[in-house]
């Protein structure tokens, strides 16, 4: 696992001990080719972290601020070494997503989601993602699921206007319905 481009290219990053999927770098590239252009100067959200990577990424490629949240302490250990590797210090909420979700300090241009799959919390995060009004007028939900899972079409004002299966693995992409007219 790496960094793909931007400032921090080449960089390997370490995984979480226990219970991790990370996101592929080549899934990862290709999602970075999708969500790219809305990366410049954007605040991101990384729900369920990990490792941290794609806040990584996403700061490489010159995202302005870079929220990461997760529950497990390995998750934690993993990201602060990850953002030791980087010279950065994150900005990290070591709490369940739906405390997260209330807690943030501005609205995002982008939200990672990638629960472990067989949590089935897709449906709360968006909910709780569109009545917490979550999200920049132009910004984006991005979810990572197995690609058998098929997720809602729309979620209170969220619509999925995108949906990309790679392997195993789907990235459903989620804005405000006004924005997809």
């Amino acid at each position: 696992m790496r960094v793909i481009t931007g400032k921090y290219k080449g960089r390997s990053l370490v995984a979480p001990k226990h219970d991790a999927r990370p996101t592929l770098d080549r899934m990862k590239e290709t999602l970075f080719n999708i969500v790219n252009s809305k990366i410049q100067g954007a605040s991101v959200l990384d729900l369920f972290a990990g490792s941290g990577q794609l806040a990584i990424e996403c700061l490489s490629r010159g995202a302005d601020r870079a929220i990461l949240c997760d529950n497990s302490s390995d998750a934690v250990a993993a990201i602060k070494a990850n953002f030791e590797k980087i010279g950065l210090k994150p900005d990290l909420m070591f709490c369940d997503f739906r405390d997260c979700l209330k807690r943030l300090p501005c609205q995002m241009d982008l939200v990672f989601v990638d629960p472990p799959y067989k949590a089935g919390v897709y449906n709360e995060v968006l909910q709780a993602v569109d009545e917490l009004n979550v999200i920049t007028p132009n910004g984006w939900i991005i979810c990572e699921h197995a690609s058998v899972d098929e997720l809602p079409s729309n979620v209170g004002s969220l619509v999925c206007f995108d949906s990309r299966k790679m392997g195993t693995v789907r990235f459903s992409f989620y804005q405000r319905s006004e924005e997809c007219e």
